[in-house]
């Protein structure tokens, strides 16, 4: 069964951002399964448009930031 993204729910999700880059977290549930957590990261272009791209490791302050949003979407859970 191919990929619908009308199937695809988000429950939660929540957006920090910084300087040149911003995380998102969020709760996805696919054709009513089991909800699951994912974080990705986009990265601002030189126009200004972002850009999906790998999650790769996240500094300190991008942690800090992005912990307590973590937590609120377990919840949610």
């Amino acid at each position: 069964m191919p990929y619908d993204k009308s199937l695809d729910v988000d429950t939660f999700k929540e957006t920090r951002e910084f300087e040149a880059t911003r995380l998102t977290v969020a709760v996805f549930s696919y054709n009513g399964g089991e909800k699951k957590l994912q974080i990705s990261r986009e990265n601002r272009l030189a126009e200004g448009e972002w850009q999906f791209v790998k999650m790769g490791r996240l500094s300190k302050p991008e942690v800090k930031e992005i912990v307590p949003i973590i937590m609120k979407a377990v919840e949610s859970m």
